[in-house]
């Protein structure tokens, strides 16, 4: 009994300590029944190349934001239930050692640990919070996920119509595809219900089309069935959270070289993490 109170007090003030750190704009995090299995740094690959970000697993939600001041201050918090995480094991890239994909319905995205130790170690204990949760709840895992972007970097060309990128033709990223696209190929807007059920987001022309064709035929056999995407106009205002986060992208300025000195492994199910055995 006293381990059990000892541990859950412990687990409070960690879960609190995590709370304080992004300040008052991050949301609430302690709740009965949560647990903070571990923290750590990881590079994240962003629009505009590898980000350092600081990320908390819970035995029910992944957490993570970006990095102000080492191990005190944290910034754009974002939280995501483990049952909506699907993850992807991958090789080494050319720019990316110890990588692997986290698919989420909003958002899919690269991270890469500081050694492949502790990237098997990040996956298997997500895997294995996942998998408790998904036993433990009436809830199922997610279907439908948000593609990646190709990086800004990765072409210089419209991937559409293969004009040339400059300082006033600027690039645009395709929320349906993740291509990168000029201006002209992405002045479309429709709903991707997955990544929110009713704010229009940019697509390109293409995927617009697709879409409006999928919205044609479901309309058609609404008695079989609803589709997750929807059409809106050319007029609609440009919204959502994808849109948030490319602004969040475009403000970032940290050097990811200035952390990599002071990286040391990360903490990882700490023994004083794991819960009493009742």
């Amino acid at each position: 009994m006293v381990d059990q109170l000892t541990f859950a007090q412990d687990n409070r003030e960690r879960i609190h300590a995590v709370e304080n750190s992004f300040g008052p704009s991050g949301k609430a995090l302690y709740q009965p029944g949560r647990v903070l299995i571990g923290e750590g740094r990881l590079m994240k690959l962003s629009r505009r190349g590898t980000q350092p970000k600081v990320f908390f697993l819970f035995n029910d939600v992944l957490v993570y934001g970006s990095i102000i001041l080492n191990g005190r201050w944290n910034k754009k918090q974002k939280i995501i239930p483990l049952e909506d995480i699907q993850l992807e094991d991958l090789e080494d890239s050319m720019t990316m050692r110890n990588q692997w994909l986290i698919r989420t319905p909003r958002k899919s995205f690269y991270v890469a640990a500081a050694s492949y130790e502790e990237k098997q170690a990040w996956i298997e204990h997500m895997e294995d919070c996942r998998s408790k949760l998904l036993q433990s709840r009436e809830c199922r895992a997610g279907s439908t996920f948000a593609v990646t972007w190709i990086p800004d970097h990765a072409s210089a060309v419209c991937m559409r119509c293969t004009c040339k990128f400059s300082v006033t033709q600027r690039r645009h990223h395709c929320r349906k595809c993740g291509f990168v696209v000029c201006r002209t190929c992405s002045n479309k807007r429709a709903v991707i219900g997955h990544i929110h059920p009713t704010k229009c987001l940019r697509v390109c022309t293409m995927c617009h089309s697709s879409l409006a064709t999928t919205d044609a035929d479901t309309k058609m056999s609404r008695e079989r069935g609803s589709s997750t995407e929807k059409i809106g106009s050319d007029e609609d205002e440009v919204e959502g959270c994808s849109e948030e986060e490319e602004v969040e992208e475009q403000m970032e300025d940290h050097d990811p070289s200035r952390w990599m000195d002071s990286w040391s492994p990360y903490v990882y199910f700490k023994p004083e993490h794991v819960k009493p055995q009742t």
